[in-house]
């Protein structure tokens, strides 16, 4: 049986979620991914969430996102998001903006349908895939599911540390994917977008590194991603392939979490909980009865790669690391 999802009301929390094309097929052609990305921060908007940062690839999409704490919305708030989300000509958009401007306000009835969709990953997953879907059937005269399975999710605390790691493990999956030697190439991730002036996609990543200043904020998060990860670019560096970090791992040599990041690990997908010792703990002790009685303590290292500030909650040991 499932078990129902890990996720934090109480602050503002960010979540890794991603999702795959059923059987893998690569069915994420340019114009669909193209698609995608648009639905996405139009999702975003409607549901209220902030989108950090993504990456469609040709079977899967990872997305990124900040969830903020419950908060009243009023009436011209949720009216201005239906509209923006459905249009303003469209049957349900029309409707709500009648009942408000006859009564005043709208329904209770209409407030919590509303509310219901909003700040929430599950809901707002949920919405996209569908929303996608039909489109994607309706174009390519196809019918049943396009969706592999229930989408993954990953809790990660909102600290700067471990946003950055998790955001850029997501900006670099074109590059391990061998599509791209550089993400900011790679049409439909959130690093390239910000780089080509997307001001949404900007806001996302300048958001965990607390700064306005764009140049600023680009270079610190350039040099994480490419100097880091030993891309040589203009730097002059040498660089490492794949297998020569896996090998210098093997061996214990400590590497900057750029280069583990051209790695693919399970951490950032499986690992359930990512954060501080204290936060993975506390989450742990809040979800305490779905594990067994014998375990103490919730935060596992991540074994092998040496983030040692970095602790999940799932202690995996079968292929975390390819």
């Amino acid at each position: 049986m499932r078990l129902p999802r890990i996720k934090i009301q109480t602050t503002s929390t960010t979540y890794h979620c991603m999702s795959r094309i059923v059987g893998g097929q690569a069915l994420l052609t340019p114009p669909e991914r193209e698609h995608l990305r648009q639905l996405l921060w139009r999702q975003a908007r409607f549901c209220g969430v902030q989108v950090l940062t993504y990456a469609i690839l040709n079977n899967h999409f990872h997305v990124y996102l900040r969830v903020p704490p419950p908060g009243e919305l009023s009436d011209p708030i949720l009216l201005q998001r239906v509209e923006g989300f459905y249009g303003p000509r469209h049957p349900e958009a029309l409707r709500l903006r009648e009942e408000f401007e006859q009564q005043g306000h709208l329904t209770e009835r209409s407030r919590q349908r509303l509310r219901a969709r909003m700040g929430d990953i599950s809901v707002y997953m949920k919405e996209l895939k569908q929303h996608f879907s039909r489109g994607y059937n309706a174009r390519h005269e196809r019918y049943g599911t396009l969706w592999a399975e229930r989408f993954r999710s990953v809790v990660v605390e909102d600290q700067p540390g471990a946003v950055r790691t998790v955001a850029g493990y997501i900006d670099l999956n074109p590059v391990r994917a061998g599509v791209v030697a550089d993400p900011k190439d790679y049409r439909w991730c959130g690093y390239a977008e910000a780089v080509a002036g997307g001001q949404a996609a900007r806001a996302g990543i300048q958001s965990f590194h607390g700064s306005a200043d764009w140049a600023e904020v680009a270079a610190e998060y350039r040099r994480a991603l490419l100097l880091g990860a030993g891309t040589a670019g203009r730097s002059g560096k040498v660089v490492l392939e794949r297998e020569e970090i896996l090998g210098q791992l093997a061996r214990g040599t400590r590497l900057s979490v750029g280069q583990v990041l051209r790695l693919r690990v399970r951490y950032f997908r499986d690992g359930v909980v990512l954060g501080s010792a204290d936060y993975v703990n506390e989450v742990f002790a809040r979800y305490r009865k779905r594990f067994g009685a014998r375990r103490k303590t919730g935060a596992r290292k991540l074994r092998g790669l040496g983030l040692d500030t970095l602790r999940v909650l799932r202690d995996l040991r079968v292929s975390v690391i390819k």
